[in-house]
């Protein structure tokens, strides 16, 4: 069996780098054909040191980030070669290629980059801190209350943007010493402002619902993911009663560590191409388009586990259930929103169409959402978060003009005031 193993693996490593080894060709070759980035043209910088899995954390901050480079230009600075290939392939916004730390020096040398900001906590973040006279900020791809969101790489960062008192709350219980008040901003949601996307379907009298799971983890702690537990059940009820529309929208990287998860992902979009065969009216969706909005807006009722689309649904401010892991293992932090939120345990994924319809017609639960809601992400009517976001930067830009002015002014006060003093004390 070990020879077995240590033969896929090796399988699978020859993949990747001929993979890798495909892109670096693509990239090179798209970036051939374009015009050079024109010098000193950039002021903010995305720094992205993943691959194509993880780009949904990207192509989230990416009508933000135009919106943003409308003042201060923005480019991406991608690392890997699947994830340039996919920025550039999206052409959402300007993109360097720079593999390599010499790479990403020359880059820098050319430009006048202020702003950092960092989407994840990748360890190559750490290749890019080493450039000081800038700031690096980190902003997250998502608002939740895994205990990613508390880890204590915060402090390598100069600012974290979060989106609320929920943020500020939770990193105030988990870290030592972090100054909160000073190096946290509060931005909101700008993703919200920027919902977009086009209906898949045609509206009729059909409960929508939004079956949106994360992926299964890849350590105990963060087993949340329910498609292997919950999903089949649950997808499968919905699917029967010929009242319901399934969107479903699988995390991207679902499947990569356990293959009965990943066996039982494609079985649900098996599922919902028979039912959509049977009955062309149903128009179920299976959902793994880049856009994230009009999912969220449409859905009646959304079904979640523990991840940032509980609270990408608690910004629309409608009903949503979550799933409880079926791992004890799987950390759960109830100090937040998970303190009153409505649970699906895996044994009553069979019976979802009864807590669907509990749950649409409780008010009550409505309003503890437009509480919560407020708690985490402030003022959320429409604008106010990108106003946020974009005042974040500009503050960041002012105070980077006065530490600049500070450090031309101490270079001064430390060179002699002429030739002759220099004379005199040689």
């Amino acid at each position: 069996m070990g020879l077995v193993s240590d033969g896929k693996k090796a399988v699978a490593l020859v993949r990747k780098a001929v993979r890798n080894r495909s892109a670096v060709i693509d990239v090179r070759r798209t970036l051939a054909a374009r015009p050079p980035h024109p010098p000193f043209q950039y002021r903010v910088a995305v720094y992205f040191a993943d691959g194509a899995v993880n780009m949904y954390q990207m192509r989230q901050w990416y009508k933000p980030l135009a919106d943003l480079a409308k003042t201060w230009p923005v480019v991406v600075l991608s690392r890997a070669a699947t994830g340039a290939e996919a920025l550039l392939s999206d052409g959402a916004l300007p993109v360097a290629f720079v593999p390599t730390v010499r790479d990403l020096e020359r880059f820098i040398a050319k430009q006048d980059i202020r702003v950092v900001l960092y989407v994840n906590q990748n360890t190559r973040n750490f290749q890019m801190f080493r450039y000081g006279r800038r700031w690096h900020v980190f902003i997250n791809h998502g608002e939740s209350d895994k205990m990613y969101m508390t880890t204590n790489q915060y402090k390598a960062y100069d600012y974290a943007m979060i989106a609320g008192d929920a943020a500020r709350e939770r990193l105030s219980r988990v870290l030592w010493d972090y100054d909160i008040e000073r190096r946290t901003i509060e931005i909101g949601r700008p993703q919200a402002d920027h919902y977009s996307g086009t209906l898949p379907y045609t509206p009729d009298e059909r409960t929508v619902v939004l079956y949106a799971p994360t992926w299964e983890g890849d350590r105990p702690s963060a087993h949340y993911g329910s498609i292997a537990t919950h999903g089949e059940a649950l997808v499968t009820a919905l699917l029967s009663t010929g009242r319901h529309r399934v969107i479903y929208r699988p995390h991207p990287r679902s499947g990569v560590v356990n293959h009965d998860y990943g066996a039982a992902n494609k079985r649900i979009i098996s599922a919902l191409a028979a039912a959509n065969a049977s009955d062309p009216t149903a128009q179920h969706v299976f959902d793994d388009g880049p856009e994230l909005g009009w999912q969220l807006a449409a859905a009646d009722v959304a079904i979640v586990d523990i991840s940032a689309m509980v609270y990408d649904r608690l910004a629309a401010d409608k009903p949503l259930m979550i799933t409880r892991p079926a791992d004890p293992a799987a950390a759960i932090d109830t100090h937040g929103y998970l303190s009153a939120c409505e649970w699906l345990a895996a044994a009553d994924a069979p019976d979802i169409v009864a807590h669907t319809e509990r749950v649409l017609g409780d008010p009550e639960a409505v309003a503890r959402l437009e509480e919560w809601v407020a708690h985490y992400f402030g003022d959320t009517a429409p604008g106010a978060a990108t106003a946020r976001f974009q005042g974040a930067v500009q503050r960041l830009m002012d105070d980077w003009d006065t530490w600049y002015a500070r450090s031309v002014a101490d270079t001064e006060d430390d060179e002699p005031e002429d030739e002759a003093e220099l004379d005199d004390e040689g």
